[in-house]
């Protein structure tokens, strides 16, 4: 504080040895402000070191524990990685084990389709060389037959025909001689008789001569009738080579009229029998190109068939392939929630452990504290638990009953964390009451204006009041 006022200009020694006083109080105050600084100095510096090593130390330690953790983690998902790996190169092998027996399954079934298709076309070809071999062996063979008979006819009809000229010339030769020297005979007999006739007449004077000339007429007729049955039995004799000839003609004309009827008969047969053969051949190559339609058609349904078994391979294949890799992320999915119920068991087990390491001893003798019910509660509740319950809420809560000893340590649990959270809450309330007084004793010990204006700072000024002369 400000000295006085003098009381007077010139200082008395009371008032230098005041003065002397008050600047020794005012050093001594800047000393041990200027300690108490260099001390508050000191304080915080070690304490803003110690935080920063604590900081520095903490900081080691979780990159230690850090590092640890990740190459615990790295091993960990290294093995994890190498058995996925190889589960699923061996799922990878297996299916295209499968995928490769199914292709050389389809690509046998094809080439025995194939094969069976060659060798199917392969005799049907065969088949229809054949037959038409056959029908054209057929053919020529009637055709021969047809010209070597229409040969034979024509050579046997112009024979016939010849023989029948001559025969005909020779009959009408035969005619027209009988039919001269009958002529000639009946002219000289005619002649002979008017002669006769004639002589007859002359001689029909007298009896005798009558009588003579009747004996001489019936000697003459006698003689000539002897002459007519002479030339007729010469001329019979003389006709009876060319009638045995005659009737021997006559008779192979009939049998060639024969012949040749038969001949025509059998020609009739021959043309029934070449319509007949080319209805036949007709009808065969109907059947044939049927045959061959039909061949066809088959053909064409059994590549539609092919097709359709392509398309339904290649379908199931799709459907396989959708199926492995449903299987594959089903798997995937399987093996990720197994790893995490593996995680969240190990997990458990270590906080099991870890709970069990930090149970007490009387935790350890005795797990699950006794009930706070009364026996008459107690066993209310019995008889509640041994009811059938009806509602479904009530149903479900049944399936949980061995879970009670469970519960019974969790609420345990649960009511030892509030308590720690009351606990910790008020020791933080009661290190921040502290903090605020540790604050208010460092700020007393350094004086200044702020701490002056406090309403309550820790130590007060004390200021000597000098009384006025």
């Amino acid at each position: 504080p400000p000295p006085p006022p003098p009381a007077s200009t010139v200082p008395t020694a009371a008032e230098a040895e005041l003065l002397l006083l008050q600047k020794q109080a005012l050093a001594e105050e800047e000393a041990a402000k200027a300690k108490r600084e260099l001390l508050t100095r000191f304080l915080q510096d070690k304490l803003s070191h110690e935080e920063q090593s604590s900081r520095w130390g903490l900081h080691r330690v979780r990159t230690l524990w850090r590092s640890a953790q990740r190459q615990t983690k790295d091993q960990e998902l290294r093995q994890d990685i190498e058995i996925l790996s190889q589960t699923f190169s061996r799922v990878m092998d297996c299916k295209d084990g499968v995928i490769e027996t199914l292709v050389r399954d389809l690509k046998e079934a094809e080439e025995q389709e194939n094969r069976a298709l060659r060798s199917h076309l392969h005799l049907t070809d065969q088949l229809l060389h054949l037959q038409r071999c056959r029908l054209g062996y057929l053919e020529e063979g009637f055709n021969a037959q047809v010209d070597a008979l229409k040969a034979e006819f024509e050579a046997e009809r112009r024979i016939i025909l010849e023989q029948q000229d001559w025969e005909s010339c020779c009959l009408r030769d035969m005619a027209l001689a009988s039919e001269q020297n009958h002529a000639r005979n009946d002219h000289e007999a005619m002649l002979n008789f008017q002669s006769a006739r004639d002589d007859i007449k002359n001689q029909a004077g007298g009896t005798r001569e009558h009588r003579g000339g009747f004996r001489q007429l019936g000697a003459r007729l006698e003689g000539l009738w002897d002459q007519i049955q002479k030339a007729r039995r010469s001329y019979a004799q003389a006709t009876e080579r060319k009638k045995v000839e005659f009737e021997e003609l006559k008779k192979k004309c009939e049998k060639s009229s024969r012949e040749i009827d038969a001949q025509t008969e059998k020609l009739q047969k021959l043309q029934d029998m070449v319509t007949s053969t080319k209805g036949q051949i007709a009808a065969h190559l109907q059947e044939s190109e049927k045959q061959r339609q039909h061949l066809r058609d088959d053909k064409d349904l059994a590549l539609q068939k092919l097709q359709k078994l392509r398309a339904q391979v290649s379908q199931a294949g799709a459907r396989a392939h959708t199926h492995l890799v449903t299987l594959t992320c089903q798997c995937s999915a399987t093996l990720k929630a197994l790893q995490q119920l593996v995680e969240k068991a190990q997990r458990i087990l270590r906080l099991a452990e870890m709970c069990r390491r930090l149970e007490k001893e009387e935790e350890k003798v005795l797990p699950f504290y006794p009930s706070s019910l009364a026996e008459w509660e107690q066993q209310k509740v019995q008889r509640v638990l041994e009811e059938i319950p009806n509602e479904p809420l009530a149903q479900a809560i049944m399936d949980y009953v061995g879970l009670e000893k469970f519960w019974q340590r969790f609420n345990k649990a649960k009511l030892e964390e509030k308590a720690l959270e009351k606990a910790r809450e008020a020791l933080a309330n009661r290190n921040q009451d502290l903090r605020r007084l540790l604050q208010q004793y460092l700020a007393g010990a350094a004086t200044n204006q702020k701490v002056l204006k406090d309403p309550y700072p820790i130590f007060t000024v004390k200021r000597k009041l000098h009384p006025q002369k």
